[in-house]
C-alpha cells in the first residue's frame, strides 16, 4: 500500500486531531502529539491551522484546545439538511404510494441539484437511485423548481453554459427565465424528454418559515405512463405533498 503524499497525510493528521478532541474534549498540543505519533512543532502547526479556520480553539487555559465553532457551523448545515429529509420522508412515502410513481427530494448545491431522498413507487420496477447524484438545474423539474426561487444576482452566478442533452433540453437563458417566470406563476415545474428521452417529471417547491424555497419536490416515471393527461392528475398532489412538507418546516405559521 502506498503511503499517503504530504497533502493527504496533513490532512489525515488534521482529522484525526477533530477526532480526539472529540473524544476527550480538550488536550494540550504534547497529548496530541503523542496520539498522532508526531513532533510537537508538527502538532501545534496542525492545530493552529484548524484553529485558523475555527476549528479548534484555545480554552482559558493557555496551550490546551477543543473543539471549536466552525465545526458547529459544519454540522448546522448537515443538521440542516437531515432535517429536511426527516420531515419529508412519510409525506414522499405516502405520495410514491398515491402515485405509484417515483418520488424525489432535491436541494440546491453549488451549480446543480442534489439528490438527498428518493422513495419508489409501485410502478417503478427498478427506478435507477438518483440520491447523492448532482443533476443539471435547466434540463429538469426539480432543477426548474430550485433555480426559480433565486433572486437575479443568484440566478447569474449559478446558471452557466446550458448544455443539450435532448432535442427539448432548454440552451438558452431567455428561453429558461421565461420558464421559471412560469414556474413561479403557476407554482410547479415540469420538463418531459429534457434530460433524457422517455423520462417525465414534474416538480414543486419545498419553502421554509421564511418563504423560500429550499428544496424540490418531484414525481417521475417514464414517459409513456406520465402522460400529459396522468400529469395533470398528479401535480395538484404533489403541489400539496410540498406544501405539507413546507408547513412541517414553519413555512405559513404564524
Amino acid at each position: 500500500m502506498n503511503e499517503p503524499s504530504g497533502g493527504v497525510q496533513s490532512v489525515d493528521r488534521a482529522l484525526t486531531i477533530l477526532e480526539i478532541l472529540a473524544r476527550v474534549g480538550e488536550a494540550g498540543v504534547t497529548e496530541i502529539a503523542g496520539e498522532l505519533g508526531v513532533h510537537k512543532s508538527t502538532a501545534f502547526r496542525l492545530v493552529s491551522t484548524l484553529e485558523s479556520h475555527r476549528l479548534v480553539e484555545q480554552t482559558t487555559e493557555r496551550g490546551r484546545y477543543r473543539l471549536g465553532v466552525g465545526v458547529l457551523r459544519l454540522a448546522g448545515a448537515t443538521t440542516a439538511r437531515l432535517d429536511l429529509v426527516q420531515e419529508a420522508r412519510p409525506v414522499c412515502v405516502q405520495l410514491a404510494a398515491d402515485t405509484g410513481e417515483t418520488v424525489n427530494l432535491a436541494v440546491l448545491s453549488d451549480r446543480s441539484a442534489l439528490y438527498l431522498d428518493q422513495v419508489a413507487g409501485s410502478s417503478a420496477l427498478q427506478p435507477h437511485n438518483w440520491v447523492g447524484q448532482h443533476i443539471p438545474l435547466h434540463a429538469t423539474s426539480n432543477g426548474k423548481v430550485l433555480l426559480s426561487g433565486l433572486d437575479d444576482t443568484r440566478f447569474k452566478d449559478t446558471v452557466g453554459s446550458l448544455s443539450s442533452y435532448t432535442a427539448k433540453t432548454i440552451t438558452t437563458k431567455p428561453a429558461l427565465r421565461e420558464a421559471l417566470a412560469e414556474v413561479r406563476e403557476q407554482g410547479y415545474a415540469v420538463a418531459v424528454d429534457e434530460l433524457e428521452d422517455g423520462l417525465a417529471a414534474a416538480a414543486a417547491p419545498v419553502r421554509n418559515a421564511h418563504g423560500d424555497v429550499v428544496a424540490s419536490m418531484s414525481v417521475s416515471g417514464p414517459s409513456f405512463r406520465l402522460t400529459e393527461e396522468r400529469l395533470a392528475r398528479v401535480i395538484p398532489e404533489l403541489v400539496a405533498a410540498a406544501a405539507e412538507v413546507s408547513h412541517r418546516l414553519g413555512w405559513g405559521h404564524r
